[in-house]
């Protein structure tokens, strides 16, 4: 007797399942991903945002060298300026004007969505401090900016906005894990 050979014509419903779990899966990992890239996007943004305004307030102490002591003594606080805080409304003088113009820089004014303020950093705050003379006689302050992060990470040095951006308790933001800093030191020689 002669064996016949059957050919399978067509797919079985198991090899469909299967193809379509492995596209499912792939389909889910580039959601992933997405996800991933607009997180690390939003990350990069706000550090762009930080680098400008932190570029700004540096360029005005440069630019009144002989008065930047006042910029640390014009700030309405010993802490931080920008989120959460009301902005200075003097313009007694130009430290006064700048420290007043970049707090509102800080809390997002140059963008606005109806009312609310979106064009800087999640909460963006901003500090001048005095770090007195250094060996050559030069004077040294600190411009700090700080803002929210997207996720955690270990906590910056900076002392700027420090405790501020703590999650609740059990979260991923707590001891500062989401706080971002970027800072400059500005020295400024003897101009006597």
């Amino acid at each position: 007797m002669a064996c016949r050979s059957r050919r399978q014509g067509g797919v079985t419903i198991i090899e469909v399942l299967v193809t379509l779990l492995i596209v499912a899966l792939g389909l889910l990992g580039l959601a992933g991903l997405e996800a991933r890239l607009q997180s690390s996007e939003m990350e990069s943004y706000q550090r762009a945002q930080a680098l400008v305004l932190l570029d700004d307030m540096v360029n005005r102490l440069n630019t009144n060298r002989s008065d930047a002591a006042n910029y640390v003594e014009a700030a309405p606080l010993t802490g931080p300026v920008g989120a959460g805080m009301t902005c200075p409304t003097s313009t007694s003088t130009q430290q006064a004007v700048d420290i007043k113009e970049w707090c509102n820089a800080l809390q997002g004014a140059a963008e606005l969505s109806g009312s609310s303020r979106i064009g800087a950093m999640i909460g963006g705050r901003g500090c001048i401090e005095d770090l007195g003379a250094g060996a050559a006689g030069d004077q040294a302050y600190q411009v700090t900016v700080a803002w929210q992060g997207m996720t955690p990470l270990a906590a910056p040095t900076e002392g700027c906005g420090q405790g501020s951006y703590n999650g609740p308790a059990g979260s991923l933001c707590q001891n500062d894990r989401c706080r971002r800093a970027v800072s400059v030191v500005v020295r400024i020689g003897n101009l006597s």
